[in-house]
């Protein structure tokens, strides 16, 4: 919903810069070859893209760029994921194949990559079933109802749980999720703080923890962050890369 909000937001506010964007249209018009059909019904005004840089998500971009660079590490036969962007799913498949699961299937047909229905609360697999998995900014939605899942204050504990169960003794899992002081911004997200995610994954041996801090200017991606480092963001983002021992 939240989502959708800002889309309407950002075509109410395409449609109030109508009037400079004519300007652009005018004049474009003067110097058109003939090519295409130009018509002002056909005005599809996108007006907050004229910046100095390329603005991004710096949690979606870094986060999945850090998770390939540690399948390809890894190099597992196949790779499992539970919920990630599904970009994520679909750009690592041309190189490891890729199982990637979702309380809502996602339809696609990408050679060597299948989608299926799965419940974090009660994933479809075996215990101890799975070398390289992976669930990143997923968890902290669990149990707050945003994506038609059951109001649950427990459920991002029942999905860790059920996380640690299929993975495999020797097998690694690569976990995502917001960090900062801990609290709750319902219906969108918990983040998270350091300690509670050693204390959720005590069991597990922690290889790696790097950050992506929420400001641009504090860098892109801070590979083996410390805890401090965790603790001062607001809004930053932790990736942890376990190891279940066996």
């Amino acid at each position: 919903m939240i989502r959708y909000i800002d889309y309407i937001f950002g075509k109410l506010q395409g449609f109030l810069y109508t009037p400079f964007v004519l300007g652009d249209y005018f004049k474009f018009k003067r110097k058109n070859d003939g090519r295409f059909a130009l018509r002002i019904k056909d005005l599809y005004p996108c007006v907050r893209e004229k910046t100095a840089k390329i603005s991004f998500d710096r949690h979606y971009v870094y986060h999945t760029a850090w998770a390939a660079r540690k399948v390809e590490e890894i190099n597992p036969k196949f790779h499992i994921d539970i919920s990630s962007s599904i970009s994520f799913s679909a750009i690592l498949s041309a190189f490891v194949p890729v199982k990637f699961y979702d309380y809502r299937p996602a339809e696609l047909n990408l050679s060597g990559l299948t989608s299926g229905k799965a419940d974090l609360a009660a994933l479809p697999f075996a215990d101890g079933s799975i070398q390289s998995l992976s669930c990143m900014h997923v968890v902290e939605h669990v149990g707050l109802g945003r994506y038609g899942d059951k109001i649950d204050p427990t459920g991002d504990l029942k999905a860790i749980g059920e996380l640690k169960r299929v993975l495999a003794p020797g097998g690694f899992l690569l976990f995502v999720v917001p960090m900062g002081r801990p609290k709750i911004q319902f219906n969108a997200h918990r983040i998270y703080g350091y300690d509670q995610i050693r204390e959720y994954f005590n069991d597990l041996e922690l290889k790696e923890f790097s950050l992506i801090p929420a400001r641009a200017e504090d860098g892109g991606i801070i590979y083996d962050a410390t805890k401090e480092r965790a603790d001062h963001e607001s809004y930053g983002c932790g990736c942890f890369l376990f190891k279940k021992s066996g």
